[in-house]
């Protein structure tokens, strides 16, 4: 199978679960600023915990709602990204389309607002599909020790999908302490600080999520 530009021959598959992945998709409004932020960071810490050949299963995507299809990331999400230490390079914007819902075994969004466009999809997407910040809200009150080890390839899949199910669980139990909590807000067209405190809150919102996905905690 051919690559789709600016993805890489990792990121590439089939439909959910046929080819033994697991999919993870991040979703924003342009996919120029916080998704494209989002998908980088993860898979940068997600090689940092379990290396390349561990994480050979987990695919990390992101796409638009109104994405800007082709489109380079924001030369201040660029920035923030290195400065994390994360791989910028070769980005292109997508618009969220049917296929990419179908793939994802998890879709992680930037607001309600953009979970609530992902769900309208159809796919039965209601019970894969969370904000970044509900979703690590759900997965601090799961214990670790109920979820399958990560010690191979197949074992970060299983672990995955289980972590996704415990999570489905808890929703309707978890609820976020006010509307504000779940949402991170659009950079697009400020300044490089106001990027950087996005990135922060995109990074800690991400680090108790890898670590569920993983079993491996940050490196201190």
């Amino acid at each position: 199978m051919t690559a789709p530009p600016g993805r890489g021959p990792a990121e590439t598959g089939g439909i959910s679960g046929a080819d033994g992945a697991f999919r993870i998709l991040h979703v924003s409004t342009g996919n120029v600023c916080r998704s494209p932020i989002t998908e980088r960071l993860t898979r940068h810490a997600l090689a940092e915990r379990l290396g390349e050949r561990r994480m050979g299963g987990l695919v990390v995507e992101s796409a638009g709602t109104w994405g800007h299809e082709g489109a380079p990331m924001e030369e201040n999400a660029v920035a923030v990204l290195l400065e994390h230490g994360a791989d910028a390079s070769g980005f292109t914007g997508r618009e969220l389309l049917d296929e990419h819902v179908i793939r994802a075994d998890l879709v992680l969004t930037a607001t309600r607002d953009h979970r609530a466009q992902v769900i309208s999809m159809g796919h039965s997407a209601g019970l894969r599909t969370f904000t970044l910040k509900e979703f690590t809200r759900l997965v601090r009150a799961i214990d670790p020790a109920t979820l399958p080890a990560a010690g191979s390839p197949e074992g970060v899949v299983e672990r995955a999908h289980a972590l996704v199910q415990a999570a489905a669980a808890l929703r309707g139990w978890l609820l976020a302490p006010s509307p504000e909590a779940d949402e991170i807000y659009d950079p697009y067209g400020a300044p490089i600080p106001y990027f950087r405190s996005v990135g922060e809150e995109i990074s800690g919102a991400l680090d108790p999520v890898v670590t569920a996905l993983t079993g491996v905690p940050a490196h201190t």
